[in-house]
């Protein structure tokens, strides 16, 4: 059944210039490929917003959705719980750093990383210490409410909010690991800081850019010298893109607090979690409600989202799958090397399964217009790549093939030389 124009008027599209929007109309998907209503397949190279990891309509997954509708589709979750949750829990600390303890549900990756922030500043004051500074990475990218739009860097998406956007210290991004290391330490020097968050080792939305475990893991212990709490932010990097099961693996110093969605159901219903350790949720205990943590959603602990995920953390955990990422990355790495004689790129980055090139032009960051002239490039080739301005970034389903890797990397090659 196709779309009509009129059908179309009442949707309000993200990122997308209202008198130019036409959103393609797509009325299914299967394995790699989503399809429009004309039947045109197009490889779905960006995992749609970096979330389906297993393919879209993936069978299992769907299966264990179904059995769960037919179960229990929900129940508030003050008071109450359900095996879907727990279960998915204990799943999920055989992956975990060892020192998270507690998950806490919610939605999506903005509720996540508001929930660790809110914890983080009220810890403290359990504790009776007035600690409220805040330090974030610059350029990071972490959700579209308030709170996290406050500790991501200031740019484009959080523009007209300034003015109401919480104060926060951004660290400068570690390209020069010593200076950004010595800006943490005099961060550091006031006994006053309250927690520390980041994207591990990739920040997304900022144009994929990438630094080293090394330098995170010496900020990380310089932090905990100091009592600092942690938040890393994996709403992104989770569940195999940089090549492990998540990019804290890659560290040996753990944070305090981890954020997950995206990938967590596999791309399938919103889900997302807050882990923290044990120590920080003993400090929410008490006799009244005076320290009791006060935030809930409607949702939390939704069990069809759990279902969801516990299918995907299966598939996840297969040797097929952990093979199929390794032959990502390999194919990724070769790639790269073809493009860095290419005259029109300036950088080429790659950890795991995510692949970013930087394209040498006088109009960077999000607003090139070079990113419209790409988009509609790729849409013509049969490919969903949506630049983050002057950076092309590959960042595809775990089920791709082969083929379909060539296909993308050939309509890369021919956007490039169409610019040139």
């Amino acid at each position: 059944m196709s779309i009509s124009k009129d059908d179309k008027q009442y949707i309000w599209h993200p990122f997308t210039q209202m008198k130019s929007s036409n959103p393609i109309p797509i009325t299914r998907g299967n394995g790699s490929c989503v399809y429009d209503e004309d039947g045109k397949e197009y490889i779905d190279a960006i995992s749609s917003w970096w979330v389906n990891i297993h393919g879209h309509s993936h069978p299992y997954i769907a299966q264990k959705v179904s059995h769960q509708l037919q179960t229990l589709n929900h129940v508030l979750f003050a008071g109450f719980t359900h095996q879907p949750a727990t279960e998915l829990c204990r799943k999920l600390s055989q992956y975990l750093p060892k020192n998270q303890a507690k998950f806490f549900f919610s939605g999506d990756g903005s509720s996540a990383v508001e929930i660790a922030l809110k914890i983080s500043i009220q810890y403290w004051r359990n504790k009776g210490q007035k600690r409220q500074r805040i330090l974030a990475l610059d350029g990071g990218y972490h959700g579209e409410t308030f709170g996290s739009m406050s500790v991501g860097g200031r740019s484009i998406f959080s523009a007209h909010f300034t003015d109401y956007l919480f104060e926060v210290e951004h660290l400068p991004f570690p390209s020069d690991e010593q200076q950004t290391v010595d800006t943490l330490k005099k961060a550091l020097e006031k006994d006053d800081v309250a927690c520390f968050i980041f994207e591990p080792l990739v920040q997304g939305a900022a144009g994929m850019r990438m630094y080293s475990a090394k330098v995170l893991d010496e900020m990380i212990a310089l932090c905990q010298q100091k009592e600092v709490l942690c938040i890393a932010d994996e709403v992104m990097t989770g569940f195999g893109r940089t090549g492990t099961f998540f990019a804290c693996d890659q560290l040996n110093n753990q944070p305090d607090f981890m954020c997950l969605s995206k990938s967590l159901s596999g791309g399938t219903v919103p889900i997302s979690l807050t882990t923290c350790t044990q120590t920080i949720y003993d400090s929410f205990l008490g006799n009244d409600l005076s320290t009791a943590f006060l935030h809930g959603h409607s949702f939390t602990g939704n069990p069809i989202g759990c279902a969801a995920a516990m299918a995907s953390l299966e598939l996840l955990a297969t040797e097929d799958c952990q093979s199929k990422i390794k032959t990502i990355t390999h194919s990724h790495q070769q790639f790269a090397k073809q493009l860095t004689t290419h005259t029109m790129v300036k950088e080429v980055r790659q950890c795991g399964t995510i692949l970013a090139i930087d394209i040498d032009t006088s109009q960077s960051g999000y607003t090139s217009n070079i990113k419209g002239v790409l988009y509609h490039h790729f849409l013509s080739q049969g490919i969903i790549l949506r630049p983050l301005g002057n950076v092309i970034y590959i960042l595809p389903p775990y089920c791709i093939t082969q083929e379909q890797l060539k296909k993308i990397y050939g309509a890369v090659l021919s956007g490039l030389n169409e610019l040139q």
